[in-house]
């Protein structure tokens, strides 16, 4: 399959829900540095396992950075974010479960081709697939 290009990131599926019955997905995300999903939740798990380079991430209040062979669990309903943090793009499998997160990824990749043009259409596209983007104070 094609990298889908989704903030700045590009998402390789390597197993999408449609061949798990729904039970959970599989990604391959490409992280350049600062790109990456702002503070957002959602009603799925999700888990990190960081390949290459050096991730920031965010989880409710704390701020940590992930590098090659770190693992990081997010528990649905957990506002979190992440982003590139190495010269290097930084690579992350990302798992969830049930698998959701490929409706959203589709769609940004078809319909936004401008940040911070198309912002609001990212806000919407999460709003229809079940992220709730969380707006800074």
């Amino acid at each position: 399959m094609q990298p889908l290009l989704v903030l700045g990131t590009q998402v390789r599926f390597l197993c999408e829900g449609h061949s798990t019955n729904g039970a959970w997905s599989l990604m391959e995300v490409t992280l350049p540095q600062d790109a990456g999903p702002p503070p957002h939740s959602h009603e799925w798990d999700e888990a990190y396992f960081v390949t290459e380079g050096k991730v920031q991430f965010t989880l409710d209040d704390k701020h940590f950075t992930a590098t090659a062979g770190d693992f990081v669990y997010t528990p649905s309903s957990v506002v979190h974010g992440f982003r590139g943090a190495s010269q290097r793009p930084a690579r992350v499998l990302i798992f969830d479960a049930p698998a959701h997160a490929g409706a959203f990824f589709k769609r940004v990749d078809q319909e936004v081709k401008e940040l911070p043009r198309d912002l609001p259409k990212v806000l919407d596209i999460g709003k229809s697939t079940g992220i709730h983007f969380v707006q800074p104070a």
